[in-house]
């Protein structure tokens, strides 16, 4: 007899995908696979399925003997078994035979008569067996024991056949984080905004401190410039103001009004505070129709002639035709913006320019990270996480505090996303990443969030594109979770 036996499985599985953050999902593929190399002909063998659960493990193929011819006192006793290292589990067997030994099994062990399968007659079998997963079994073979006998049970020799490898253990995908230092200022500027409202006598440029709102005014501007010169970290190097007055009454006046309370207001802190020739600097607006423009077009006040009104100052008109256009025209809406808009449209709007000294020592940038961020440098908070274990609250606050002090810069979007990536907050990341820009490194991030987020697929097409080598290993890992995700384990030839 030929020495020969071919085995075609065709693979239906079900098992563990690859974790990314996530609990581990089931699903099923069907692969096929040939394996010639048994040593008894004519067996075959379909649909092997391997599947487990949180207890069990599950086999399942076809046995198909139609084709298999053995002498008449012949018989193969097989039996599936998972076998790691010098741990075995043997599975139900079950027997192909010949004539006289099957007949034998029939009247001398009727009850297992079902176990045994006639070779030569046109019958497949569907073989079942179940039992208790064990932990060894997360890395093992299914391996097919055939133990041939011949008349009177007459042992004459065993074959072992590796079927599949096993392998159940869990796939992790661990790629590069490739975060970007930023670039370090070389003299890190900063500037301070804020807004007052001196109340001046009818058409008078001069400052009385005590009159109307005034003192709260002047104090409002005195406690911001001193927040700054108290910092002995922080030197200013200009103070600007910019004066407003409301469009009401003439544009000479108002040019008059604008310019003389700007330089009033510019006397008054220089009388504070002694700034150096040159460091106050000023200009003036004669009349805020900007300022109204924005009022008329976003207030939720009634405003029955709003889109009249908006046309008007949108016009071409000069300013002084444009007031008296909307005072006639429109007079109680008019009356309304004198009494409750225009006085806010008289204003001095002033701008502090400061340096600030850098800071080197992660412990000193962590300090003022927590007390005064908007001193640090993108460079110097990323030096504080770098400082820290990845994945710690101190890490991940200071690149949120970045991408929050500097809300449009690419590098402080794609380091915030990849420290969301790396907590696995997926939601953050992908509003980070959509501001990270388009170099290679942003271009690795959406890849890896794209595989994070299971678009596997997408993941390998973009990271195939790109040159780097993070790129490659990270591809490499998915492929090998995707292949093996379409099965817990893998045919062997």
């Amino acid at each position: 007899m030929e020495n020969k036996f071919c085995i075609s499985l065709l693979a239906l599985c079900m098992c563990h995908t690859a974790s990314f953050g996530s609990p581990a999902a089931q699903t099923t593929e069907a692969t096929q696979l040939s394996i010639s190399n048994l040593q008894h002909k004519g067996i075959t063998i379909q649909d092997l399925s391997i599947a487990r659960n949180d207890t069990d493990i599950f086999v399942a193929m076809q046995v198909d003997a139609s084709k298999m011819d053995m002498k008449s006192n012949r018989e193969i006793l097989f039996t599936p078994a998972f076998v790691n290292g010098n741990d075995t589990l043997r599975l139900n067997s079950f027997t192909i035979a010949g004539r006289n030994r099957y007949f034998s099994h029939l009247r001398n062990d009727a009850n297992n008569a079902a176990e045994v399968m006639r070779s030569g007659e046109n019958t497949v079998v569907n073989y079942r067996a179940d039992s208790r997963y064990n932990q060894w079994m997360e890395r093992s073979t299914l391996i097919l024991i055939s133990s041939e006998r011949g008349c009177c049970a007459e042992h004459l020799g065993d074959c072992i056949t590796p079927l599949a490898a096993i392998d159940y253990t869990p796939k992790i995908f661990a790629p590069t984080y490739l975060y970007i230092s930023p670039e370090a200022e070389a003299v890190k500027t900063r500037e301070l905004n804020a807004s007052a409202y001196i109340d001046f006598p009818v058409n008078k440029t001069v400052i009385y401190p005590d009159y109307r709102r005034n003192p709260a005014e002047l104090a409002k501007i005195r406690a911001t410039i001193d927040s700054v010169r108290a910092d002995s970290d922080i030197t200013i190097t200009t103070l600007h103001i910019k004066g407003y007055a409301s469009p009401e009454g003439s544009y000479a006046n108002n040019t008059r009004l604008a310019e003389g309370r700007t330089k009033a207001l510019s006397a008054y802190v220089q009388s504070l505070y002694s700034f150096p020739k040159g460091l106050i600097t000023t200009s003036f607006e004669p009349e805020d129709w900007e300022g109204l423009r924005r009022w008329v077009d976003t207030t939720s006040v009634s405003l029955p002639s709003r889109s009249a009104i908006l046309e008007i100052i949108d016009s071409s008109m000069l300013p002084d035709a444009k007031d008296a256009r909307i005072r006639s025209q429109y007079p109680r809406d008019y009356a309304m913006l004198l009494r409750d808009v225009y006085p806010a449209l008289r204003h001095s709007d002033y701008t502090i320019d400061y340096t600030v000294r850098s800071y080197t020592s992660p412990e000193e940038i962590i300090q003022i990270m927590t007390t005064a961020p908007g001193k640090l440098s993108l460079q110097e908070l990323y030096v504080a996480a770098l400082s820290q274990e990845p994945g710690s609250n101190l890490y991940n606050e200071a690149f949120e505090i970045a991408v929050r002090m500097y809300p449009n810069d690419e590098t402080a979007n794609l380091n915030a996303a990849i420290a969301a990536m790396q907590r696995n907050d997926l939601r953050n990341a992908a509003r980070y990443i959509d501001k990270a820009g388009d170099t290679d490194q942003a271009r690795y991030a959406r890849a890896i969030l794209d595989a994070l987020n299971g678009n596997t697929a997408s993941a390998i097409a973009q990271l195939d594109k790109l040159p780097m080598p993070e790129a490659a290993d990270a591809k490499s890992q998915l492929e090998a979770i995707e292949n093996a995700s379409q099965c817990g384990f893998k045919l062997l030839k």
